[in-house]
């Protein structure tokens, strides 16, 4: 049978039908609370808001739903934190010698339970908090974080030049977004036609066949001799525990200390930034805005524009500028966004103020080329298992900590939350002036490597 080296598609059917089920299960859970809340059904109207009555009543109910939604979001990705963070960092530490495609595999083990253990909870409306149990299990074979890490590792596997890998790390930051915004605009019709049961079944379903095609068509990008007999299994687990340890023992201090800056630097952008998203559902469900469904598959499916803006910003900007000046337009388009977000009250508003945030995603395939091109190839997966690591850990104490804030201050200043992710985007922009602090040392000609984009036009030729 032949096979390919194309983890795209994995990626692409991986976004489409993870992004298809995350809209449906903020919505999902708070319809089941406003049921629970309210005891009344949830009012569906066929018109763009559902703020159709202003009484202090109903006002209470949004708020005191609100809150509840916010919590059992926060509490869904706590239990879900522990075992995913060490199931990233075991899965993509070990692919360094097994081969990438068990980090692929197992998350969409992972991903298939959760999709039928939310289709047997809302066709056969069990207990709300089921889902949260679910979140656990499918979390103990890893989550996003373990299969973009895997897949980050497989393309710097491939690619052979900085630029290359640049382009198709930030090709792979596109194909999510493409991928994720066609799944938001389905999702919205897709639930007002069918309801949930189809889009939970429907998602489950590609995260299937998307098993299959790694499982049988896509070819290792890193092939190690299988070991045999007891030893070697032993060999193999003292190599992984000690993998992540020697990408930094063997380091020099000053490589260590940038390695780790630029850790530091994505993973705080990537907290302020998922923070402020991860709220935007429930702000759009709330008043002054009250967002139908089909709004909401719009209102998300903007991180079109995002990705593929951000992925010709980065092809055409890496061209003439520095690498730490195009970091520093994604951070600062962030800022922008989210500060602008936070006094938003109108759906037209909602939508414009995602102009400004148009080279979000810019800072993210840059920073993981910068961090990759400091390691050995035989150490390219004990990285990206930090990195996705971290990553992973920021993301879901973002998720937490934001729905923790918007729920005690949704009464007072929703758009707070946005502004806190603004002011939390210019810790990365200030540690990017002490990156710069290393090209006035002497450095070796390893690190020297990382540095080499302030003089752009040394390097000008294109990736074939």
């Amino acid at each position: 049978m032949k096979r390919f080296h194309f983890v795209e598609p994995v990626v692409a059917v991986y976004s489409f039908a993870s992004f298809m089920l995350y809209p449906l299960i903020q919505q999902y859970v708070y319809r089941r609370l406003w049921q629970q809340i309210t005891n009344s059904s949830y009012p569906a109207l066929d018109t763009s808001s559902r703020c159709a009555s202003n009484n202090s009543n109903v006002s209470s109910h949004h708020e005191e739903v609100q809150k509840a939604a916010s919590m059992f979001s926060m509490y869904s990705d706590l239990f879900s934190l522990i075992p995913s963070l060490i199931v990233t960092l075991i899965l993509v530490a070990y692919s360094d010698q097994r081969g990438r495609k068990i980090t692929m595999i197992f998350p969409l083990i992972g991903a298939l339970v959760y999709c039928l253990s939310f289709l047997a909870v809302s066709i056969f409306e069990l207990n709300l908090y089921l889902l949260i149990a679910a979140s656990f299990v499918s979390a103990l074979f890893g989550g996003i974080g373990t299969m973009l890490g895997g897949c980050f590792s497989y393309v710097a596997d491939l690619c052979e030049n900085d630029k290359q890998k640049i382009l198709r790390m930030a090709g792979l930051d596109m194909v999510i977004g493409l991928l994720s915004g066609a799944a938001l605009i389905s999702t919205g019709y897709f639930l007002s036609a069918t309801g949930f049961n189809w889009p939970f079944f429907t998602s489950g379903i590609f995260h299937l066949l998307n098993l299959l095609y790694v499982i049988f068509f896509l070819k290792e990008s890193r092939v190690v001799e299988n070991p045999v007999g007891s030893d070697a299994t032993d060999g193999a687990i003292q190599k992984l525990t000690l993998s992540i340890y020697n990408l930094f023992a063997e380091g020099s201090r000053r490589r260590n200390a940038l390695l780790v800056l630029l850790i530091v630097i994505f993973c705080s952008f990537s907290f302020a930034n998922f923070g402020g998203l991860t709220v935007i559902t429930l702000y759009e469900l709330n008043e002054p805005l009250c967002w139908s469904e089909i709004l909401i598959g719009y209102g998300s499916a903007l991180s079109i524009s995002v990705f593929v803006t951000s992925f010709i910003g980065v092809y055409l900007l890496s061209r003439c500028l520095p690498n730490l000046v195009i970091i520093f337009i994604g951070i600062l388009s962030v800022f922008i966004g989210m500060t602008m977000m936070a006094f938003v009250k109108t759906t037209l508003m909602m939508f414009l103020v995602r102009t400004p945030m148009l080279l979000a995603v810019m800072p993210f395939p840059v920073l993981r080329s910068m961090m990759s091109r400091v390691v050995s190839k035989s150490e390219q997966g004990a990285l990206f298992a930090c990195v996705a690591f971290v990553d992973n850990l920021c993301t879901n104490l973002a998720n937490a900590a934001f729905n923790s804030v918007y729920s005690l201050t949704v009464a007072w200043f929703p758009g707070f939350v946005f502004l806190l992710a603004a002011g939390i985007c210019l810790i990365p922009i200030s540690l990017l002036g002490v990156v710069r602090f290393f090209r006035l040392e002497d450095i070796s000609e390893t690190e020297r490597l990382l540095v080499e984009e302030d003089t752009p036009a040394a390097d000008r030729t294109p990736v074939a």
